[in-house]
């Protein structure tokens, strides 16, 4: 496969899967300390990795689990942001400007902090009360950040009692980053025709419902906007027949993502629609991703962590074949902003 190292992403992701038992034990820990809430709190595309994890708990349990903007955390807290709530800070790079200064704010309120950072000797990763610190880069850190963010909240309903598997999910995701590698394999061919012919095109729409619709915000803005300066459109696919369909016309570039959750009709309405009417439409789902051993339920869990390991083939082609290496920037971490 193109620039990929097959040892060191299966060690990446499985080092994300191993901090299950300690998680485990943590969220046992908090909920019996008599925590109420739990916050989400990163800033840019990891912030965006975390929805998944926060839909998960909405679907299971009533403990309030949700996300807030550092940026604006630190000009106008939410209410209950006190000492019965945690907060999760991801920063892969522990040096996060907003999530340093947010860590600042939080201490003097109480609240306890946990955070999820890829280098363990920075600003993030010491100074909050809990840190896991998981080694990865940007083309590894969407399944690292997606494998953790939704065994904290498994963790969390587990301390609650609102799941009773959640050893037998983790003994399944313990399984995935080798059956990734298989998936990113079977893939490369496909990732390296598609990349040919898009690798020309200056506007994507990108839509999905779900857990992928993260993925495919994530996908649009962080990678292609940030890391190739291409304009896109993401879109919830639930909010396309409400705007973003007008600019459906024949050449127009439309990204489907479909998952296997319970909001898949979502995608396929729009994939229904939008073939109607533009030649040029990727779907990308992750049903056709062959798993063996992995059960139902676990797929229904990690569509958005399939899509993100797809997608890193389609962006390693992308740059070789625009000549514009993912870590090019004229602004980011550059300039004064």
């Amino acid at each position: 496969m193109l620039n990929f190292d097959k040892d060191r992403f299966v060690r990446i992701e499985s080092g994300a899967v191993s901090i299950a038992g300690d998680v485990r034990s943590l969220m046992r820990k908090l909920v019996s300390d008599g925590a109420e809430r739990l916050y989400f709190m990163g800033t840019g595309g990891v912030q965006i990795l975390t929805q998944p994890a926060i839909e998960l708990a909405q679907r299971y349990s009533t403990f309030p689990v949700g996300a807030q903007y550092p940026a604006q955390v630190v000009l106008d807290p939410p209410a209950g942001l006190d000492d019965k709530a945690i907060v999760v800070i991801p920063s892969l790079s522990g040096t996060t400007k907003e999530s340093v200064e947010l860590l600042s704010f939080l201490k003097k309120r109480g609240v306890r902090t946990i955070s999820l950072t890829g280098h363990k000797d920075t600003p993030v990763a010491r100074e909050t009360d809990y840190n896991f610190t998981n080694f990865a880069e940007d083309d590894t850190s969407s399944e690292s950040f997606y494998l953790q963010t939704m065994l904290i909240v498994l963790a969390l309903l587990d301390a609650r009692g609102e799941i009773d598997d959640f050893d037998a999910i983790v003994a399944e995701l313990q399984r995935l980053p080798a059956l990734l590698v298989d998936a990113k394999a079977a893939f490369e061919d496909q990732a390296a025709k598609l990349a040919r012919t898009i690798k020309d095109e200056t506007y994507h729409i990108f839509t999905g419902a779900g857990s992928v619709w993260p993925e495919a915000n994530y996908y649009g803005m962080c990678i292609l906007e940030e890391m190739q300066w291409i304009r896109t459109r993401p879109v919830h696919a639930a909010d396309f027949f409400h705007g973003t369909l007008e600019l459906v016309e024949p050449g127009v570039s439309v990204f489907v993502f479909k998952g296997e959750d319970v909001y898949r009709p979502l995608s396929n309405r729009v994939e229904n629609f939008v073939k109607r009417y533009t030649d040029r439409v990727w779907v990308l789902d992750a049903a056709t991703v062959e798993l063996p051993g992995i059960s139902a339920r676990v797929r229904s869990l990690i569509s958005p962590i399939l899509l993100a390991t797809l997608l890193e083939r389609l962006s390693a082609h992308l740059e070789v074949l625009r000549d514009h290496p993912l870590t090019t920037r004229r602004y980011y971490k550059r300039v004064e902003y």
